[in-house]
């Protein structure tokens, strides 16, 4: 994988029909609820997601969660494209710095996982996203077995009782589609893909793949496959 592919040939039919559809959900989403934020990690899905999303919606709020731990490159790539783009980006800062959480409670990425995951990922991000009513993702089905379920609309309870709608357009992309589309964009992706990483986080807990059939077996050296955000919809 690359992130430096170009792709100059038609698009194939199933894609041109993904797209499409990908823009009438978006322009009909977003045209009865404009009220939305997405959420972007700076990996592939989410940079095209905002891509075609900023069609509708150019300033749209971005929020990016900054715990504190990501690579260099991801902080290099996320400041380049928000300056080219002219992002309306914010940055989720938890509650501790990295210093403090780790002089309380010691490194956790290391001893409790979840427990970093929920202090500077789940409560900064869930705080912020009930400020609106809708929330982008670019979440797939593909990327991992506990995303098998995954709805490309769905209502999300968050903690506190608000409910927002949750939108996941790429739900049944693969990872083809996803950069095929980015080549088509000429969007230039996160340079550490390059080094054999396929699906990035924060640096303490990320790593190359060790299963070539599971983009995420690189991640929490195998303990777990979600940080937290991303449970079950609220039922109807």
């Amino acid at each position: 994988m690359t992130s430096t592919v170009t792709n100059t040939a038609p698009l194939r039919p199933v894609l041109q029909d993904r797209l499409i559809h990908v823009r009438t959900l978006l322009s009909r989403e977003l045209a009865a609820e404009p009220d939305a934020c997405i959420t972007c990690s700076f990996q592939a899905e989410d940079v095209l997601l905002l891509h075609l999303t900023r069609e509708l919606q150019p300033n749209i709020p971005v929020l990016f969660l900054d715990t504190g731990y990501h690579f260099a490159e991801t902080y290099a790539y996320r400041d380049k494209i928000s300056a080219e783009w002219g992002l309306n980006l914010t940055n989720l800062i938890p509650a501790k710095t990295v210093a403090e959480q780790e002089a309380e409670f010691g490194i956790l990425n290391q001893t409790a996982p979840d427990r970093c995951c929920q202090l500077r990922k789940v409560e900064p991000l869930f705080a912020a996203v009930a400020n609106y009513k809708v929330w982008l993702t670019g979440l797939r089905r593909e990327q991992a077995r506990s995303r098998a379920a995954l709805e490309e609309a769905a209502d999300f309870a968050l903690p506190g009782g608000v409910t927002v709608r949750k939108l996941s357009p790429f739900a049944d992309w693969t990872t083809r589609d996803v950069w095929e589309l980015c080549a088509l964009f000429d969007i230039p992706l996160l340079p550490l893909y390059d080094l054999g990483f396929s699906s990035i986080g924060c640096e303490p807990c990320t790593s190359i793949p060790t299963d070539p059939n599971d983009p995420r077996s690189g991640r929490w050296a195998g303990r777990k496959v979600e940080c937290g955000i991303h449970i079950q919809p609220a039922t109807s």
